[in-house]
Order: C-alpha cells, then sequence, then structure tokens
C-alpha cells in the first residue's frame, strides 16, 4: 500500500503540471488586461505610462518568463499575490475554502440521501411506475443546467414566498440556524445533479449484482428481499458506486461556482470570478490550480477506500 500510494503521488506531479500550464495559458488568452481594467477604456494615457503598470506587474515579460516565476513561487508554497487586494493568494483561499466544502459536503449528503434510495428501490422494483419515475426524474436533473435550475428556484421563492437569500453570509459558527437557512437551497441544487448520476449508477449496479448465482441462492434460502439487497447485493455493488461519487466531486467543485454566484456565497467558485472577471492572473491561477489538486486528492481517496471495502482490491 506505501509503495501504490508514493506511485500515486508521484503521478499527481505531471498531471498538476499540465494544469498550471493549461491555465496560465487559457489566462493569458482571455482578451483584456489587469492593465485596461485599472486604465479603463475611455482614459487617456501615455504610451509609457500603460508600459510602465505593466512592468509594474511583470506583463511585460515573455510569457515563459512570466509562467517560470509564478510556478518557481508555487513549487515554494507560494502561490502569489492578488493584484487587486495586494493579498496573498493562499489567504483568500483558506479564507473561502469553508463556504466551499460545507456546500460541496452537503450537495454530497443530498445526492447520497436522494441517489442511494431511489437507486435501490428502483432496481428492486424493476419496470414499475415507480421505476418509470424515479428514471425520468433523473434524467430531468441531468438535462437542466445549474444556473437555470438556481434562477428558477428563486424566482419562484421570491414571487410566490417573497423570500430572497440574505445579503450578509452568516458562518456556520456564527450563527448555525441562518447559515442552514442560507445554504440549504444551494446545497439541494448542487446536488439534484449528482443524485442523479448516483441513482441511475446504483440501479444499474445492483440490477447486475442481482442477478448473480450467490444472491439467487440467498433467496432460495428464505432470506427476505431486503435483507439480501442490504447485506448480500449492496455490499458487493459499492465500488462503482464509489466511482462515481469520487468523480462527481470534480463536478460539485465546477458547479460551486455557478451556485455560489446566483446565492451570492462567499467560496472560492465566486473567488475565481471575481478573478476573471478583474483579470487578476495570480489570484485565478492560483485558484483554479489548488482546485485541480483538491480534485486529484480526492480521486486518490476514493482509489484507497476501495481497499478498505473490498478485500478483494490489493494495492502493491
Amino acid at each position: 500500500m506505501g509503495a501504490y500510494l508514493l506511485r500515486r503521488l508521484v503521478a499527481l506531479v505531471p498531471t498538476a503540471l499540465g494544469v498550471s500550464v493549461l491555465v496560465f495559458v487559457l489566462m493569458h488568452l482571455i482578451p483584456g488586461t489587469v492593465v485596461d481594467q485599472i486604465i479603463g477604456t475611455e482614459a487617456r494615457v501615455s504610451d509609457d505610462a500603460r508600459q510602465a503598470i505593466r512592468g509594474f506587474f511583470g506583463l511585460d515579460q515573455p510569457l515563459h518568463i512570466q509562467y517560470l516565476r509564478w510556478l518557481g513561487g508555487v513549487l515554494h508554497g507560494d502561490f502569489g499575490q492578488s493584484w487587486r487586494s495586494g493579498l496573498p493568494v493562499s489567504r483568500l483561499i483558506l479564507d473561502r475554502l469553508g463556504v466551499t466544502l460545507e456546500l460541496g459536503g452537503g450537495a454530497l449528503l443530498v445526492a447520497l440521501l436522494v441517489g442511494l434510495p431511489l437507486g435501490t428501490v428502483s432496481a428492486v422494483w424493476e419496470n414499475t411506475p415507480l421505476d418509470h419515475v424515479a428514471r425520468v426524474g433523473s434524467l430531468f436533473s441531468l438535462s437542466v443546467p445549474i444556473f437555470w435550475q438556481a434562477a428558477m428556484l428563486l424566482l419562484v421563492l421570491s414571487l410566490e414566498f417573497h423570500w430572497v437569500p440574505p445579503a450578509e453570509f452568516m458562518t456556520l459558527s456564527r450563527d448555525p440556524l441562518a447559515n442552514f437557512e442560507q445554504m440549504v437551497l444551494p446545497m439541494f441544487v448542487l446536488g439534484t445533479g449528482v443524485a442523479a448520476q448516483v441513482m441511475r449508477m446504483t440501479r444499474s449496479t445492483l440490477l447486475d449484482v442481482l442477478r448473480q448465482d450467490y444472491v439467487r441462492t440467498a433467496r432460495a434460502k428464505g432470506a427476505t428481499e431486503w435483507l439480501v439487497v442490504r447485506r448480500h447485493a449492496f455490499a458487493n455493488a459499492l465500488i462503482p458506486i464509489l466511482t462515481v461519487v469520487g468523480v462527481q466531486v470534480g463536478y460539485l467543485l465546477g458547479g460551486a461556482v455557478v451556485t455560489e454566484q446566483v446565492f451570492t456565497l462567499p467560496g472560492i467558485g465566486r473567488l475565481v470570478l471575481e478573478g476573471v472577471q478583474e483579470r487578476d492572473y495570480p489570484l485565478v491561477q492560483g485558484t483554479i490550480l489548488f482546485i485541480a489538486l483538491l480534485f486529484m486528492l480526492t480521486n486518490l481517496l476514493t482509489d484507497l477506500l476501495y481497499a478498505y471495502l473490498d478485500p478483494r482490491v490489493k494495492y502493491r
């Protein structure tokens, strides 16, 4: 296990390097720079002044020099400083990390509480009206974009119930009840898409397991259907389900960008959008790289859980 873990950690290095190159290049392909944001479109500034500002931010250097300087700082644990606020990017990330983790964790909990029972019931009562309703509902959830679902939910709540999200965010430690009121809807919106994926994978995996010989043997011995599903079938269906859950963490992190913006939550996703709008290269590059590393570590943790859940899985 130790050798496998070491190999996986080493394998993360080229992946993270590729992500850093991709993020750096894409950010510099966006029209406009922080200089244009500061000066504005109508201001009359001499070329010398403009070049001086570019030099202050290091934009007068070749792209490969800019990248190597930024990468060198990252390798030393320095994600740089935000051009707009002047604060360290790592500090800005940590200040907002709690909100995103709470949102993602709550959304994942919603996905499991909805997806696992629906998938199980749908598999046990295959081709019944309940199965058809669950499958159509999951298909609808997968087809509806997060931003549309969030916008429609806010529209209905504001028009019919005269409720809008509070302008000031309340942390869990400051006011748990107000925090729950603010977070429950974003968690639900973000979790429904993952719930649909979990439901469909649970259904398809259980259907395959329920047709195995050892399940038929358990039924022949007089075991009740739910005992067969809980003790024999579900345990052997966990690996594919866990795989889907691990992959969907990336969906949760990506969906947090839209969800936090719609519900005005001060998380990492909203931090990325603010950085893109302001052309704050260090902020966006450092935040996206951090999110990518978080996703890769989550996938590694998922692989390690395989061996814990299934004794047949051995890593060497």
